[in-house]
């Protein structure tokens, strides 16, 4: 499949991502999914946004249903548009917070991970995180990406970088 015309392009699943950062420790909280989409695979909190929820309220639920968390004042960084061989596009809003309440704990849809911001798993994330993440994380900069993947690999990928 070669990739999809991204000027046409529409998501078939709206959902968020949530990257607490803990500047003090340079570390930031991820997860092991345990389930669902990226099973296995370790991530930043998050899900598919409700029927009238917004995109933050969405990150900040999803955070505190799979960590137990609750992120404060978030600022959104980017969106991530994924479009798989085997139909499924989703759209992904993607939240950076350095304010949080709560420790931590696991929960049925994750194991929670705190990382060094220099020691990203890379080799354990979804492809394209390598693309963009540690410069939302560390950089604070703000992002588009466009993505192709079949099943876990990622066949295209392009990165616009938005000033702020």
């Amino acid at each position: 499949m070669s990739s999809p015309d991204w000027q046409t392009w529409r998501p078939t699943v709206l959902a968020t991502l949530m990257f607490i950062v803990d500047e003090s420790a340079e570390k930031v909280l991820l997860i092991r999914k345990k389930r669902g989409l990226g099973a296995g695979k370790i991530n930043g909190p998050g899900g598919k946004i409700d029927p009238g929820e917004t995109s933050e309220a969405c990150a900040i639920r999803e955070t505190q249903e799979e960590l137990g968390v609750t992120a404060r004042n978030p600022t959104k960084h980017g969106e991530l548009w994924f479009q798989f061989v085997d139909g499924l596009s989703l759209h992904v809003d993607v939240f950076r917070a350095t304010e949080w309440e709560g420790d931590p704990i696991e929960t049925e849809e994750a194991v929670p991970l705190w990382t060094s911001l220099s020691e990203l798993p890379f080799e354990q994330m979804w492809a394209d995180d390598r693309y963009w993440l540690t410069e939302v994380l560390v950089e604070k900069r703000h992002f588009m990406g466009k993505f192709l993947f079949d099943d876990d690999t990622m066949l295209t990928q392009e990165v616009t970088w938005i000033e702020a």
